[in-house]
């Protein structure tokens, strides 16, 4: 059975790949992103997650999509630009990828498998939390908070499954 582990993602720059086997062991959160989304404040608490438990092996990956609105219309350098220098984001973001439909990149149609139909991404800042394991954990929509409670706890259970 296929886990996060068996996939990778071009990196925004595009000069490199994330390999996703290279976090075998730690939790991961995936998060499709949006530059010019009325969520995209939520990089801001994407980072503070990324900093709170990098000590405890928690790794964060954004995947800019514009699947959604238009609200990614930008290159990899004006996505990088928002990221770094409106929000600090320091964690690897991937290049900018269809996730919802046909066009979807194979990580995102394995989400809709893993999760379901309502796990599907229907707009901006759906996370997506993973074990240790590699398996999907949990998901949460755009509405949810990446630094409130209901994330955290379920960051909670999967930094302390060993």
């Amino acid at each position: 059975m296929p886990t996060i582990y068996d996939f990778s993602l071009p990196t925004l720059t595009g000069d490199s790949t994330i390999a996703l086997e290279q976090y075998r062991g730690r939790p991961i959160v995936i998060a499709n992103t949006a530059s010019k989304c009325g969520f995209t404040p939520q990089y801001e608490a994407l980072q503070h997650i990324w900093t709170e438990f990098a000590s405890e092996g928690l790794v964060v990956i954004g995947v800019p999509s514009n699947d959604f609105g238009n609200q990614e219309p930008g290159d990899a350098a004006a996505i990088s630009e928002t990221c770094h220098r409106n929000y600090g984001v320091s964690f690897p973001m991937a290049a900018k990828s269809h996730v919802k439909g046909h066009d979807a990149i194979p990580l995102f149609r394995w989400l809709s498998e893993q999760g379901g139909f309502l796990a599907r991404p229907r707009w901006n800042f759906y996370k997506y939390i993973f074990s240790r394991d590699g398996m999907l954990s949990n998901w949460f929509t755009p509405l949810t908070d990446p630094a409130g409670p209901r994330m955290s706890q379920a960051l909670q259970r999967v930094i302390l499954d060993r």
